[in-house]
């Protein structure tokens, strides 16, 4: 594989003279972008230190970084690097990570290395830095701050002397790179030391190399916007989002897992041959995270028994044939009305109601209406940001009133003061809606997201809405915050005024291969090929199915599983047969993971067993959003890689 990373150390006749009259040095190297990736460190930084210690100079510390360039990143990587009494720092990497680091550090920082024709665009969506890999680093003589890409003019002997106002008089936009300069230098006390340097004439006879920096200004906002990270994958959504929803036929039979939601599995209640209702418990929750199961129909019990399983492979179930009657069990009734009740009553109806996360997750939702610490503040997610799925978007629309009810139940329950709807910026419709229905409701207020993937996830959208950081291996509680998904919320306002528990769901059935996409209303333990067939079935033989969204969502061999809780979409789409291919160290999934990690060292670490090193990199807390597979550009399945090694620390001793 071709090196694609053009900068080197420079050689023992440019360092030695850097060297001279300088002392106590901090080394920073970046670990080299666009190569092979290896596990092993480059060697420049220890050379640099080499070279230093022959010349009878201090070497305070050195650091290694990835994608130094990468200024979120190497901000807080290298807070509590430099130690005190250091100097000066000399930085081992392209133009891009020494003006990086010239901006962070609070001493003189110097260029140990040479770029020739760099053309990487990692890290680049992220800073407002650019290299010209011109070659002849000029950042040693001016501060770190780029006289070539700074200024309009790349004048390279000080200012034209057009300056107004700190702008430049060919772009009033722009700050003049040289007042910059000057200033940086005065404040480091290095002004005498420029004024020394002999004039410098640029050599055009080196490689010049304009990036694309139009590219890079457009991106950087995105990338940015509201929290770090996140991609915008086509949202496909105009297949469902303008189709209202639809009762789906009753199924004949239903297989009802005893396992949908986070923690043990039910007990189950019933036997072979009992009739039942529907809203009848048929498995008891069997721990504290845990949840109870009931019918979705009435009819009989014809099996207890193992059957497949969108996400387990296989878990024990009830098998239910239907009567078609659909007759209530006697505890399907109303509660007290929601002033009446206390928010112990309150939780003890969303247990026994079965009411768990339906964004997939499945954490029972009564275990997340008593939290340990103080909550001030409930959010919606009404983000819905999985591309193609439209199941969120239909009840904001068609139930407003019950998503409203259930929000001011869990604001009471859980002590909180306000309750915020948060409604990504592609959904106008839900949002007027949302606005018009909380207009009178003091507590409440609708917050418009910017579309961006995974906006829902909890911790983003905690940082998004509320400005707010939920620690390393924290919850959303530990930053004052509950988080509760659309169709829970619904499902919460069902179990009090209906006394329903929660035996159906909505379900977004779509995808360019399926012949007549819908969003219906699917009571749970229904075959995923009832729906599919329902809606035409589908179209072309190399085709993918999934159960939940394409990012998320997991591929179904066999179509022979039942919708469940948290079954919020089934897809049919193209196959993607691109091939895996190495590691070329481009960056990208570091630049697009909300969790701000490094993907990249959990394949090739997950690759050579290396589960201490997956631990270290912190992988349990990746949220496998797939962001980082879905903008490889080698194709390499993370998050299957990433799965495997959270498995493999879970079982370290």
């Amino acid at each position: 594989m071709e090196n694609y990373t053009k900068y080197k150390l420079k050689g023992c006749d440019e360092l030695v003279p850097l060297l001279s009259g300088v002392d106590n040095l901090f080394v920073v190297a970046c670990n080299k972008c666009f190569k092979e990736f290896e596990t092993i460190d480059e060697p420049d930084c220890g050379e640099f230190e080499k070279i230093a210690a022959e010349h009878g100079k201090t070497v305070t510390g050195s650091a290694k970084v990835d994608f130094l360039c990468n200024k979120t990143q190497t901000e807080k990587k290298l807070q509590d690097m430099i130690p005190e009494g250091t100097e000066h720092v000399f930085v081992i990497s392209c133009g891009l990570g020494i003006q990086t680091v010239a901006d962070l550090a609070k001493v003189p920082v110097y260029a140990a290395a040479d770029s020739l024709n760099y053309t990487g665009h990692h890290g680049m969506a992220l800073t407002k830095k650019s290299c010209d890999a011109c070659a002849q680093c000029y950042l040693n003589v001016t501060g770190g701050v780029c006289p070539i890409v700074d200024c309009s003019k790349s004048l390279v002997n000080g200012q034209c002397g057009g300056a107004k106002n700190g702008k430049c008089e060919v772009d009033s936009n722009k700050d003049c790179a040289w007042e910059k300069i000057y200033k940086r230098l005065e404040k480091q006390g290095r002004i005498s030391e420029f004024l020394e340097q002999p004039v410098q004439v640029r050599d055009y006879s080196k490689v010049d190399f304009k990036f694309v920096n139009n590219y890079v200004k457009s991106i950087r906002e995105n990338r940015l916007e509201g929290y770090y990270g996140g991609v915008h994958p086509s949202e496909r959504k105009e297949f469902t989002e303008h189709l209202t929803l639809k009762k789906f036929p009753d199924p004949e039979v239903v297989v009802i897992p005893l396992s949908m939601h986070a923690g043990a599995p039910a007990n189950p209640v019933v036997q072979v041959g009992d009739t039942v209702k529907v809203g009848q418990k048929i498995g008891e929750a069997a721990a504290f995270i845990s949840s109870p199961i009931h019918s979705s129909v009435s009819g009989t019990v014809i099996a207890i028994e193992p059957h497949g399983h969108a996400t387990r492979g296989e878990c024990m179930s009830v098998v239910i044939r239907s009567d078609g009657k659909n007759t209530l069990h006697e505890s399907v009734k109303p509660h007290k009305d929601l002033d009446s009740l206390t928010p112990d009553e309150i939780i003890d109806i969303v247990r026994e109601s079965g009411i768990v996360g339906m964004g997939g997750a499945g954490f029972p939702t009564s275990v997340k209406l008593k939290p340990a610490k103080p909550v001030d503040t409930i959010l919606l997610n009404g983000c819905e940001c999985e591309p193609l799925l439209t199941a969120d978007h239909r009840v904001l629309l068609e139930f407003a009133d019950d998503v409203v009810f259930g929000l001011k139940a869990i604001i009471k329950t859980v002590g909180a003061e306000k309750g915020i709807i948060v409604i990504e910026d592609n959904k106008p419709d839900a949002i007027e809606l949302m606005k018009e229905k909380t207009a009178d409701c003091g507590n409440i207020e609708v917050v418009v997201a910017k579309t961006k993937y995974p906006q829902g996830a909890e911790k983003m959208l905690i940082k998004r809405v509320m400005k707010r950081q939920v620690p390393s291996g924290g919850l959303p509680a530990d930053v004052g915050c509950v988080v509760s998904n659309i169709s829970t919320t619904k499902a919460i306002a069902d179990a009090i005024q209906k006394g329903m528990p929660l035996v159906e769901r909505v379900v977004t059935v779509t995808g360019e291969k399926l012949k007549n996409p819908g969003n219906y209303i699917v009571k749970i333990g229904t075959n995923t090929k009832e729906l599919i067939d329902f809606c035409g079935g589908v179209t072309g033989d190399d085709i993918t199915i999934k159960a939940g969204g394409p990012m998320m969502g997991f591929v179904l061999s066999d179509v022979n599983v039942p919708i469940m809780k948290g079954s919020n979409g089934i897809i049919v789409v193209d196959t993607d047969h691109t091939e895996e291919q190495p590691c070329i160290k481009c960056g990208r999934c570091v630049d697009v993971c909300p969790m701000e990690l490094s993907p990249l060292y959990f394949a090739k670490y997950a690759d050579e067993k290396n589960w201490q090193g997956v631990k270290d990199k912190k992988i349990m807390d990746c949220i496998e959003c797939r962001c980082c597979e879905y903008i490889c550009s080698s194709k390499i399945p993370l998050v299957t890689k990433i799965k495997a090694g959270k498995t493999a620390v879970r079982e370290m001793k």
